[in-house]
């Protein structure tokens, strides 16, 4: 496992489409594990594959000591709406009010190419918002709030 370095705002990578992925490999794999190390050392709750320099669709969150890696991730359902202040590894020291779905169903691939559903409100909630925002190339300063 190795940390990688994380892309900041500015970098072109943040704004472009990630890829579906279609297999597990070796490659994956050590991507997945390269993300987890990555995220915890850089003391975040969620990160995105792009936010690494790779335009796939794979994001890993720790929320609350659960962690979850989630490959071709997919908000199939939300209601409510909660807004809370967010940051992002990509954009350090700037945090901002972002509203976000109080509950959010999403279906995803696990690390075993199984399918799964993940249900999530609050915390959970926006952290999958966020993070799969990243794969569409939407950073969380796009949709905050404005004063």
């Amino acid at each position: 496992m190795a940390i990688r370095n994380i892309r900041k705002d500015g970098d072109e990578i943040l704004r472009k489409i990630s890829k579906p992925v279609e297999k597990m490999t070796p490659r994956l794999a050590e991507l997945i594990d390269d993300m987890f190390e990555t995220m915890e050392f850089e003391d975040g709750v969620g990160l995105a594959a792009p936010q690494v320099g790779v335009l796939r669709r794979v994001i890993v969150l720790n929320i609350d000591g659960e962690k979850y890696a989630l490959i071709n991730p997919e908000i199939v359902e939300a209601e409510g709406t909660q807004c809370g202040q967010e940051g992002c590894l990509s954009i350090p020291d700037v945090y901002m009010d972002v509203t976000r779905p109080n509950r959010v169903v999403v279906k995803a691939l696990d690390r075993d190419m199984n399918e799964i559903t993940i249900e999530g409100t609050e915390l959970l909630a926006r952290a999958l918002c966020h993070e799969i925002d990243h794969l569409n190339g939407v950073l969380f300063k796009d949709i905050a709030e404005r004063e």
